[in-house]
């Protein structure tokens, strides 16, 4: 029930339009199966996120997610170049809540425009919303192992999927979603690694750590520490050798990706980056435009009204104490150090970088791979407080402002909030909002307009809640009592061995 809600809520609306990070992939994508070439020469004009070799444009952006969406691009393709696609164009161009969506000095909708918009929203839903529903239930799962109660799981994986930045991005063809739910899927394996486990479970775990780097290469300090914490597992284990295992996987990921880079752009170790044409300033600071933390950078990601994460989703803050409280479960220690490593290091290397905003973002997107270990800890905070009548409340007025906060940021206007309006609410949300300026869904497809186009999605996810309701008894009635207490006696015996 959590992953259908998430998948319908974020699948509601549609990824935008005009953003050029998701055009310099989708570029990619459709050069490859349409005209057999890595090079988005005839589609550059999309988009400011390329690579300039020679004569020629490329994607400038880590290729794991177009990867991915090269295949099924390929397929769908099928159904793009369909007659099906007339009456679907026409019905677009006569609905006058879709025409209101678009500028008016714009160029209107035409059949090419329509086919790059639905391979969009297909690829975005399949690589980048349906990985980020699986998230959510793979951090049910891990709270579990971790001991949280159920109510603190549902409350914290519903949140973290629907009121922080990662809501934003769960839908679009970004590589931030991806990438998380690759680290975290690597992170629930090796926690759950034992002396029955064979070659096939750690190849998948190097698979998982190596296409992480492919698909967002700052996600490389989290696979660092998560190769290490594998390491300490497999040494317990009695198995230290096996982690050629793991190493192996990720290496043939590492060669593929070199190649690509070679064939690109010249070298096994060149990013498309070197050879951006825009904000060349900003890339060729420090080492691949990171320096040390600095405090506007450090403000700006945290508190401040232009890209604060705890602005937008207060509810984060519960990580600081929660934070504390994991400290205390001695027998998960190295989870807890694990998990404190990979926020930091996130943190540092967005604290770091020259351009830690992010462009046009919703929040500071560089974070979204560290907010599932963030999650990890809110748990064991509200897990403590939801007891008690006075930090309840609180708690639920935190979660509160932060499912407000989120979808008013991810709603707004036909773009992600602008880097040139530096008071995000008040420059660019409000004004959006009050012109009932409400970002493309499938509500607008129905023919609702401005907020109005919610009220669907509402009716829909308050009908999966009653189910969720209905089924819940019956859920509760069929769970036998032994497998708890064999849980508790196996507590009880950890911590005795401890």
């Amino acid at each position: 029930m959590i992953v259908l809600i998430l998948l319908v809520c974020t699948g509601w609306i549609f990824p935008r339009w005009a953003d050029p990070n998701q055009n310099s992939r989708l570029n990619m994508v459709v050069a490859v199966v349409d005209d057999g070439t890595l090079r988005i020469d005839d589609y550059v004009s999309n988009t400011v996120d390329y690579a300039k070799v020679g004569d020629h444009y490329y994607s400038d952006k880590a290729p794991g997610a177009a990867f991915l969406g090269i295949p099924l691009y390929a397929g769908l393709s099928v159904l793009l170049d369909s007659p099906a696609m007339t009456p679907l164009t026409e019905r677009l161009q006569n609905s006058s809540a879709f025409q209101s969506t678009l500028r008016e000095e714009g160029s209107g909708v035409n059949t090419n425009k329509i086919r790059f918009a639905l391979a969009q929203v297909v690829l975005s839903f399949v690589v980048s919303a349906l990985p980020s529903a699986l998230l959510a239930a793979l951090i049910y799962l891990v709270l579990a192992d971790l001991g949280i109660h159920r109510r603190t799981r549902i409350v914290t994986v519903l949140a973290y999927g629907l009121f922080t930045p990662a809501f934003a991005y769960a839908n679009a063809f970004y590589g931030h979603q991806l990438s998380a739910a690759l680290l975290f899927a690597a992170f629930w394996f090796i926690s759950r690694l034992d002396t029955q486990n064979g070659p096939a479970k750690l190849l998948f775990i190097g698979l998982l750590l190596g296409y992480s780097v492919v698909t967002e290469y700052p996600t490389a300090v989290v696979v660092g520490i998560l190769y290490v914490y594998a390491a300490y597992r497999l040494y317990r284990l009695g198995r230290p050798l096996q982690l050629g295992w793991v190493t192996a996987a990720g290496a043939v990921v590492a060669l593929g990706w070199m190649a690509y880079n070679n064939h690109v752009f010249g070298g096994p170790l060149e990013l498309g980056y070197s050879y951006s044409e825009l904000w060349v300033d900003q890339h060729e600071s420090g080492f691949m435009s990171l320096s040390l933390p600095h405090w506007d950078a450090v403000w700006g990601i945290t508190f401040s009204g232009f890209r604060g994460i705890f602005v937008m989703s207060p509810w984060l803050l519960l990580a600081v104490p929660g934070f504390v409280y994991w400290l205390g479960r001695r027998e998960q220690r190295a989870e807890w150090i694990v998990s404190l490593a990979c926020v930091a290091s996130i943190f540092l290397f967005n604290a770091s970088s020259s351009m830690w905003w992010g462009g046009f973002s919703v929040g500071p997107r560089y974070l979204l791979p560290m907010l599932p270990w963030l999650a990890l800890a809110v748990s064991f905070a509200v897990d403590a407080w939801l007891s008690r009548r006075w930090s309840a409340l609180v708690t639920a007025a935190m979660i509160l402002w932060s499912w407000m906060a989120t979808w008013a940021v991810t709603l707004a206007g036909q773009a992600f909030p602008p880097d040139t309006i530096r008071s995000t609410w008040m420059g660019y949300v409000r004004p959006s909002l009050q012109a009932g300026d409400v970002a493309r869904n499938v509500g607008t497809l129905l023919g609702f307009t401005g907020m109005w186009s919610l009220l669907p999605l509402a009716v829909l996810v308050a009908g999966l809640g009653l189910v969720w309701w209905w089924l819940e008894p019956r859920r509760t009635a069929s769970i036998p009592s032994q497998p708890v207490i064999s849980k508790q006696i196996q507590q009880a015996t950890r911590e005795q061995a401890t």
